[in-house]
């Protein structure tokens, strides 16, 4: 049968159609002619009343991931039944136990598996201590993939790879996750972290995007408790500033901390440097160096503003 058959009525041409599912039929509403007696059920073959069920009867399994050391496409032998539920003979059962063992000895022959099998399942940790995005987690996968393709961990640390490469996956996503968090979830120093992050930049050639002040302005007010209009101050305060080219060049924590400061002191929402720079991650030295540039700049585009609204004048 066309399939214009199944879609339009051949009586009446109408293309309201009722697909009764329990007769197996597909009747036009208009004049009652059973346009179809044999619909293919595309669905599955089996019942489920509750998700547990359906869950637990559903044939597919995850998508292709990287963050799995075998991509989640691995064999599997168990149970000691056929398709048909029947049990095995003995011979077979003994056959299929003899796969199965030598399936998972294959599986780790190779050395470059048995680094991603580690490796898969520190950043599996440090994914969850750091509460990262699965697109973070896949992306800081792929970097330690091709660092171990590229021969890079060979007699070097496997926790301070994974540990790098979920920083530059956190840099390339933009995602605000700090050095010294980082390595504070991972079981290495954060010096040997940071030398294995510049390795994998020069190695694999990574391009990184420069850091925003603007998007380490909420953290730091989260952790100083301030007032929303505060926060919306020293955002207004580095949008000025980026109007004129006065961030580029800075460290992009201490100009946050700097432009919230100068934010604490126009909104009376105080708060003393020390306690600034230390939710920052920074120094009071730095965050005072940064807040005369800021402050500079700031000048800057007010006589720059005084002087287009003298000349339109």
């Amino acid at each position: 049968m066309s399939e214009s058959i199944k879609t339009v009525c051949a009586r009446c041409g109408s293309r309201n159609l009722v697909h009764d599912l329990e007769n197996g039929e597909t009747v036009c509403a208009n004049c009652g002619l059973v346009v179809d007696e044999s619909p293919i059920d595309r669905g599955p073959e089996w019942r489920a009343f509750t998700a547990d069920e359906k869950n637990a009867r559903s044939r597919t399994g995850l998508g292709i991931s990287y963050s799995l050391y075998d991509k989640g496409l691995s064999t599997v032998f168990k149970g000691d039944r056929d398709a048909q539920g029947n049990r095995l003979k003995d011979e077979t059962r003994i056959k299929m136990d003899r796969l199965r063992r030598y399936d998972n000895r294959s599986k780790f022959d190779e050395t470059w598996r048995r680094n991603l099998s580690i490796a898969m399942a520190e950043l599996d940790r440090m994914s969850t201590a750091l509460h990262l995005p699965q697109n973070v987690k896949e992306a800081a996968a792929l970097i330690y993939r091709r660092a171990l393709k590229k021969d890079l961990i060979r007699g070097r640390s496997i926790d301070a790879f994974v540990a790098a490469s979920i920083y530059a996956a956190c840099r390339q996503s933009k995602v605000p996750r700090p050095l010294k968090e980082i390595t504070k979830a991972s079981t290495r120093e954060k010096g040997e972290v940071s030398r294995t992050y510049r390795l994998l930049l020069r190695e694999l050639n990574i391009k990184m995007p420069v850091d925003d002040p603007m998007k380490f302005i909420p953290s730091i007010a989260s952790k100083l408790r301030l007032r929303r209009d505060t926060e919306q101050r020293a955002v207004d305060i580095l949008r000025k500033a980026k109007r004129v080219q006065g961030l580029s060049g800075k460290d992009p924590r201490g100009l946050a901390a700097a432009a919230l400061y100068m934010a604490c002191l126009d909104m009376d929402d105080r708060r003393i440097q020390k306690k600034v720079a230390e939710a920052a991650g920074t120094t009071e030295v730095t965050l005072r160096n940064r807040l005369r540039g800021l402050e500079e700049t700031l000048r800057d585009v007010e006589k720059q503003q005084e002087q287009v609204a003298a000349i339109s004048s």
